[in-house]
């Protein structure tokens, strides 16, 4: 069985990580787009063109899900890309954990990127999931970019600029785009103690592994992973070995749960982070 995902760039791996994780034996077909990147400053119609073509393509190669890791493209074209391809294979769009955030009961900031916190579907979803919770959204452009080049510094900068942002009284902030959770100790680093970071890459692996009708499976014969760029064949990009998660799905590796963003992860008191699962 495989399941394709689509995004373009880094911000896949977090998914794909947890699907490797969770359904080892699963073929995993990653489509990054490296001529069209970042998707997250292209117009509608050009995100759109490109969800649709790496969909196409995912279903010539036998994919039987689709899994959109990306938020901004989400929002953009989910709706299209459903329409195209189901009810016969699966579109799984990614959103972001305001839900589980909202219950904590605190002031959530929602960090993403420029389309995405403008986008009415980030607003309908902050209506519907935390009705009498302030929630500010964050934007931080420059973020995703900075996380596909692996380029630390620009990193930090762009992080510090969000937490510039984001009030004090956030308990809570979400990761509402994908590339952000493998930064997710540097984020936490520069926030206020206690802070509480909510991803949702685990539950969009989940979700997959429910529309497929496959269970929870930490055991088998390791999947394939397979890398298309652009349209061609190709490889995870040198900067994807910066990031753990990378390391081990370039090598088609077991994936260790240390490997990956867990949904919940709080600042520690004194050195860090205290990660949940």
């Amino acid at each position: 069985m495989t399941v394709a995902l689509i995004d373009s760039g880094l911000g896949l791996l977090p998914t794909a990580g947890w699907l490797r994780r969770l359904a080892p034996s699963l073929d995993l077909l990653l489509l990054l787009d490296p001529d069209g990147m970042p998707w997250g400053s292209k117009s509608a119609q050009f995100v759109t063109d490109r969800l649709l073509a790496g969909g196409e393509l995912a279903v010539e190669r036998g994919a039987q899900a689709l899994v959109v890791p990306c938020n901004t493209a989400t929002v953009t074209a989910i709706d299209t890309l459903r329409e195209r391809f189901e009810p016969d294979i699966p579109v799984i769009g990614t959103v972001p954990a305001v839900k589980p955030a909202a219950a904590a009961g605190v002031p959530i900031a929602v960090w993403a990127t420029v389309r995405t916190t403008q986008s009415d579907y980030q607003q309908r979803l902050i209506a519907e999931h935390a009705d009498g919770i302030e929630v500010f959204p964050v934007a931080c452009p420059g973020l995703a970019e900075a996380v596909d080049r692996g380029d630390g510094a620009a990193i930090d900068q762009a992080v510090a600029a969000a937490v510039e942002q984001t009030p004090r009284a956030c308990g809570s902030v979400v990761l509402g785009c994908t590339h952000y959770p493998l930064v997710a100790e540097q984020i936490l680093l520069g926030l206020p103690e206690a802070t509480t970071l909510y991803d949702s890459a685990e539950a969009v692996a989940r979700q997959a592994l429910r529309r497929l009708g496959t269970d929870h499976a930490p055991s088998g014969t390791p999947g394939r992973v397979d890398v298309v760029a652009s349209g061609r064949p190709g490889v995870l990009p040198p900067t994807a070995h910066r990031y753990p998660v990378g390391r081990a799905l370039a090598a088609a590796a077991a994936m260790p749960l240390e490997f990956l963003p867990p949904a919940v992860s709080v600042r520690g008191a004194t050195s860090g982070t205290l990660l949940l699962e």
